[in-house]
């Protein structure tokens, strides 16, 4: 049988840039408990390179847990505790290292590994402690859920077992162990609900509440009062008491609710969600290893999978790419920004101001073709201020400062003339902004910025009658800004590298993921969902039923179907926009009459949901002309992936972004394309679609995929 030293060792053997955690053992004497050992776990940096489990890491790790464990056999010491440094408890498996393996066995060993060590604090002669001190994610999570005992601090702001969010499942122990801590139902919550809504974290004070730590205290003295309730905890003054937990019919709601959850997530289309919630399952009745052997086993599977490495390939992007962007000029060029305008009080145009208010904390301007619109805009700003007021988002000072910084002026001169930064959010017509930007010109500085928030239009013509459209600049948010992190930066042909560094660190301060896009109708994301959703109109015009076109896309596990998703952007600007891009690309881009019907009739979408659930509005379905073409879902979903290939092919010919990962960064962080697709790109290639389509791959072997 192979020893945890050996598996380790092999381990690390396929990994040798691993970034490695020391396990530092220490000695304090607790009054009256005796001498206690506390294992700090450090990387050696600071909080902003978080501390990681790799092979070595757990060596380390193993190696200080053999001193520990004979210093409990020969009675030496009343307890053993472990934290982490500064700021950071541990965020899990080294990622990195997951890319790396290329056989299921060596999958497996990684899995056996992490078990293997971690298990060996639940089973030492003396009661052990984990003192969660700052951000734990996954294995962090994990290796203090097999200690006796967990504190926590109140200041800890990111908690969270994210394995499913990326295709994996906690398999070093969480899956087993933390329904068996806290309940299946709240185990559930953690581990899949809370994964599958955009990895949401939990809060030092939710951790104590699910009853994952059994004490909170505050982060000035985390540590003393930790190790003081060690202490009391140690003497017999303190008696934890968990409470019961229901291993009946409630056991078994809990895992049909992470089923439903996971159903309308991910539709079927990844599987690690399901994985682990039948390794909850299994665990009904108390049986921990059987846990851990299902865990080992799930782990070394979905490593293997696909989905796991677009999951990885996501997260890296997102992370890195997205931090980093490609082509952008030398931030030096920047320009400083301490005022900005906005041109429109709407709902975008305000949306647009709390958020420059927010994150610059400059004066931000708004004007409008009336006082009524601007003051409602202005209203608008100041009363989502209020609302973070009263969620203790921010303090009375800030409040008070923020809505200081925002007003309204119908005089575009006297709202702009010193303004360094000038954005239109104005009706989406070329002529409207063209005039927006020409009256623009003859009132703001030399050297101001003027960008346009244009979804599809040309920045090149928009700014082709001014005497400088060098600084004018393409600066696409996505609905709802506020919560939708890509930012488009388009770079028409005159827009100079000055402003569009200055666009770069505004998008930056605005704390947006920017990409930049060259000037072409639609840039990216708009082109793609377009050519998408029209796909999906044109094999319902020709004859298929809707929900057959609807259900036909669920394998990819979309956030939404298609013709939600159209509901959300609004029907009048689905046909805008192809009606832009069909004037552009008139073979690829159609015009559904269907649509403009829809439109025409002044309807919302096509849904009712009189009965809680989509159904297709009977207005609608009157409305509908279609011929006598009915598809099969899988002709549809193999008509629609053929279009998108084709699509991002072309885009990449032409140089809309300088490379595939560009796309799939944009679908993630604009349209909510899951981590599991990678985007689409990674998705397109497993599926064989980018073969059949453009006779190739978007990406390398081994990028998003199992190595060769």
């Amino acid at each position: 049988m192979t020893s945890t030293t050996e598996l380790l060792a092999h381990a690390a053997e396929l990994f040798p840039g691993e970034v490695v955690t020391d396990a530092q053992v220490r000695h304090l004497d607790l009054p009256g408990a005796g001498r206690f050992a506390l294992i700090t776990l450090d990387n050696g940096f600071d909080h902003t390179k978080p501390t990681t489990f790799g092979p070595q890491s757990l060596a380390k790790l193993d190696a200080a847990i053999d001193q520990v464990e004979q210093e409990a056999a020969d009675g030496t010491i009343s307890g053993v505790g472990i934290t982490g440094k500064p700021f950071v408890f541990a965020v899990g498996a080294d990622l990195k290292g997951m890319e790396l393996v290329k056989h299921h066995q060596d999958a497996l060993s990684v899995g056996k590994g992490g078990h293997d060590v971690f298990k060996r604090l639940s089973s030492l002669a003396v009661p052990t402690f984990a003192y969660y001190n700052g951000a734990a994610m996954g294995g962090g999570v994990e290796v203090g859920l097999h200690c006796t005992y967990r504190t926590v601090s109140a200041s800890v702001p990111a908690f969270s077992m994210p394995e499913v969010f990326l295709g994996l499942v906690p398999g070093w122990g969480g899956c087993a162990l933390l329904p068996n801590l806290i309940g299946a139902d709240r185990a559930v919550t953690v581990i899949v609900e809370n994964s599958l809504n955009q990895n949401r974290q939990l809060k030092g004070t939710q951790v104590f509440e699910l009853g994952i730590a059994d004490a909170l205290f505050e982060a000035a003295d985390f540590l003393e009062q930790s190790l003081a309730w060690t202490a009391a905890v140690l003497k017999g003054e303190i008696e934890v008491v968990r409470p019961e937990l229901d291993r009946g019919q409630a056991w078994d709601q809990a895992v049909e609710r992470g089923r439903f959850i996971a159903d309308g997530k991910v539709h079927g289309a990844a599987p690690a969600a399901y994985r682990a919630l039948d390794i909850i399952a299994a665990v009904k009745d108390g049986d921990l290893q059987r846990g851990f052997d299902a865990e080992d086993v799930a782990l070394a599977d979905l490593t293997m999978s696909g989905e796991l490495r677009s999951g990885i390939y996501a997260f890296d992007l997102v992370q890195r790419r997205g931090k980093r962007p490609v082509g952008a000029p030398d931030k030096a060029l920047a320009r400083p920004v301490t005022k900005v305008g906005v041109v429109g009080a709407g709902l975008m145009a305000s949306q647009l101001a709390l958020l420059f208010v927010r994150r610059l904390e400059v004066p931000v301007v708004l004007t409008d073709i009336d006082q009524a619109r601007i003051d409602k805009g202005v209203g608008y700003v100041h009363g989502e201020i209020d609302k973070l007021l009263a969620k203790h988002r921010i303090g009375q000072d800030q409040a008070n400062r923020l809505k200081a910084l925002v007003s309204g002026h119908l005089d575009k001169a006297a709202a702009f003339g010193d303004a360094d930064f000038v954005i239109e959010a104005v009706f989406e017509e070329m002529g409207v902004k063209q005039q927006v930007f020409a009256e623009l010109e003859a009132v703001v500085r030399p050297d101001a910025i003027l960008a346009t928030n244009t979804s599809s239009l040309s920045v090149t013509e928009m700014a082709a009658k001014l005497d400088h459209p060098e600084r004018v600049v393409g600066f696409h948010f996505f609905n709802p800004v506020a919560i939708l992190p890509l930012l488009e930066i388009v770079r028409g042909e005159g827009t100079d590298d000055a402003s569009l560094a200055t666009a770069f660190a505004v998008a930056k301060k605005l704390r947006k993921t920017a990409v930049l896009v060259k000037d072409a109708p639609a840039f990216v994301v708009n082109r793609i969902l377009t050519r998408f959703m029209g796909e999906i109109q044109n094999v319902i015009d020709e004859g298929t039923p809707v929900a057959v076109a609807e259900k036909a896309i669920e394998p990819l596990g979309l956030p939404m179907s298609p013709l939600v998703l159209l509901e959300l952007v609004g029907p009048a600007i689905g046909l805008h926009v192809s009606e832009t891009l069909h004037g552009a690309f008139p073979d690829r881009f159609t015009v559904s009459e269907n649509l403009a019907a829809v439109v025409k009739a002044g309807k919302r979408g096509f849904y009712v949901y009189d009965s809680g659930r989509p159904e297709l509005d009977p207005e609608v379905a009157a409305l509908l002309q279609q011929g006598d073409s009915v598809l099969t879902e899988q002709q549809v979903r193999d008509r629609v992936l053929d279009a998108v290939a084709q699509e991002i092919g072309l885009m990449l010919d032409e140089g809309v972004v300088a490379e595939a990962q560009d796309v799939d960064l944009c679908l993630i962080t604009g349209a909510g394309w899951p981590f599991h697709l990678g985007g689409v790109t990674p998705y397109l290639d497993r599926e064989g679609v980018s073969q059949r389509v453009n006779g190739k791959p978007f990406l390398a072997p081994g990028v998003a995929s199992v190595p060769a």
